[in-house]
């Protein structure tokens, strides 16, 4: 549960509610702009269809602590999140803690958690492995990412490191990821991940990963408890059905229960296609398309609790085609097990069209698949060691980003005045993350004050 009675159901009230800005979703982006405009004596009321705040950094109960539905960390290149940790005042939350990364390839393990590793990896040839370490020097140097925008992925890492490489260790990963669309892919959406990861290192080389005392959600209560005392609202259990408009300006939004919330803006903070569906009754089609026309991927996210270890790394990607996820996360190798009163916590991630099987399966089916699969990587695995099984999913938890990506991308002002747009699909050239919605909020969020 939320503290300060936030996960009470929304009352449905006979009368109009009344805010200066009133903003649809309550994931980090529209948390970062609430608190930025509650800070700057704005009112808002922030309204989500959800029991909690968060978004997909949502959380769930493991023992007496709360867990992230989908795994979460911040590298410590991070500054925006970071940033909002300290306007809080609660640095001495933040933990930071080296990680091991390694890779399942050819039934084997290999460790990739520095450069003395990729010298190390013999799936591929000395030369080879030269020219892996290659790739992360490259994406640092690249200083316009917009130089990138014509290529693939595919084409621009073949052309760093060559086709064997590629093939080993980067296609993969991209398949698992994207599945048919892998070929897609633009170049910019991987530099992006190289550079990101590349800048999270301590002083010997090993990545450097932070996390927040408590989990996420602790985060999220400090933010929602900083709205409220600052005079703002979150409703939960309040999903937003349109968004309302006079002779072309958003006046605000009525709710699936039939409440109008009145504002002077409305900013959305919900993916595209979603906000396209808010935006249906009042502007125009051509605008409500363009607001689909970037796609998107569902994830379906097994989470396991395990009576011991899988291993001692923390992020394993698996080059195995026949492995259906394509990374195993082990939570407690980052943060420990007596967090969450002896457990080891795993994560099979996968991100799939809604459409695909796997999304569609029932939770026991789905764990039983997950436990079907990891049973043939380790054999020493037991389904006995699973103490529990938990199934998450969420639509439009990945964008396709493609070539010439950022013509799709609609500006933050939108075609009503006083409408404004701040979306996981905005983030571009960086990929969806928190540290970005942060950032993506309160660019909103000055946006906005300015035109107040």
């Amino acid at each position: 549960m939320v503290r300060s009675q936030l996960a009470q159901p929304a009352q449905i009230a006979t009368l109009m509610r009344k805010a200066d800005v009133v903003i649809v979703g309550a994931g980090f982006t529209a948390l970062s702009a609430a608190l930025e405009l509650s800070r700057r004596s704005f009112k808002v009321c922030v309204v989500e269809k959800d029991a909690e705040p968060g978004g997909l950094a949502g959380s769930f109960r493991v023992g007496t602590e709360r867990l992230e539905k989908f795994y979460h960390h911040w590298f410590s290149s991070d500054t925006h999140v970071l940033d909002l940790v300290r306007s809080l005042r609660r640095e001495n939350q933040i933990l930071e803690r080296p990680t091991r990364t390694g890779m399942y390839y050819a039934h084997r393990f290999f460790r990739l958690s520095g450069p003395k590793d990729v010298l190390c990896f013999t799936p591929l040839s000395f030369i080879n492995r030269l020219r892996l370490g290659y790739v992360a020097l490259a994406a640092r140097r690249v200083k316009d990412w917009k130089s990138l925008e014509a290529f693939t992925a595919k084409q621009w890492l073949v052309k760093l490191c060559g086709p064997e490489v590629y093939r080993v260790v980067w296609e993969p990963l991209l398949v698992g990821k994207f599945g048919a669309a892998a070929d897609e892919v633009s170049a910019v959406w991987f530099w992006n991940k190289l550079k990101l990861r590349g800048g999270s290192r301590g002083k010997a080389g090993q990545e450097v990963l932070t996390y927040y005392k408590g989990g996420f959600a602790a985060l999220v209560d400090e933010v929602v408890d900083q709205i409220r005392l600052l005079g703002g609202e979150v409703l939960l259990n309040c999903a937003a059905q349109t968004v309302t408009a006079e002779q072309g300006t958003a006046t605000g939004v009525r709710t699936a229960a039939g409440e109008q919330i009145e504002a002077r803006c409305v900013l959305l903070t919900t993916p595209l296609p979603v906000s396209a569906a808010l935006l249906a009754e009042t502007c125009t089609p051509t605008y409500v398309e363009s607001l689909r026309k970037i796609r998107y991927l569902s994830n379906i996210c097994i989470v396991l609790e395990l009576s011991r270890s899988l291993s001692s790394t923390y992020w394993l990607n698996v080059n195995d085609p026949s492995f259906p996820f394509v990374a195993v996360i082990e939570h407690t190798n980052f943060e420990p097990p007596s967090s969450y009163g002896g457990r080891h916590i795993v994560y099979l991630s996968k991100y799939l069209p809604p459409e695909d099987a796997l999304y569609r399966m029932s939770d026991h089916d789905a764990s039983e698949f997950a436990i079907a699969a990891l049973r043939k990587m380790f054999p020493e695995f037991d389904a006995a060691w699973v103490t529990n099984s938990t199934v998450w999913r969420a639509d439009y938890s990945q964008p396709i980003v493609g070539l010439h990506h950022s013509k799709l991308i609609p500006d933050m002002q939108g075609e009503l005045k006083n409408l404004y747009l701040a979306t996981m699909g905005q983030v571009y050239p960086e990929d969806r993350g928190t540290n970005y919605a942060v950032r993506n909020g309160m660019a909103a969020a000055k946006k906005i004050a300015g035109s107040l």
